[in-house]
């Protein structure tokens, strides 16, 4: 798993019953919508998240409709073990690094 599916995946989970759109995605994972765009895509695709376009005239607010994602709830418990893996292989690391778990 990237970093930047990780930074994504820690966002999203920080409220995970919570919608949020791309570019606010972005600015709280400092990831540019280049790099985060193809994560949410993939991690709709696999079930983790659901999304929606807002239902407003993009003319009359003044601005494009946005997209909102929210982890579904299998995708928060998904992304929670997959983080905790995650986080485990790293801590295994340094204790491979240090012989005796020392570091």
């Amino acid at each position: 798993m990237t970093l930047a599916t990780q930074r994504v995946l820690q966002v999203l989970l920080d409220r995970p019953a919570d919608e949020k759109y791309g570019l606010e995605i972005c600015a709280e994972a400092g990831l540019a919508s280049g790099t985060i765009h193809p994560i949410l895509a993939r991690l709709e695709k696999v079930g983790w998240l659901e999304s929606h376009w807002e239902n407003i005239d993009p003319r009359s607010a003044g601005r494009p409709r946005r997209r909102y994602y929210r982890l579904s709830r299998d995708g928060a418990q998904q992304a929670r073990s997959a983080l905790a893996a995650v986080e485990a292989r790293r801590f295994r690391g340094r204790d491979l690094a240090f012989p005796g778990g020392v570091g």
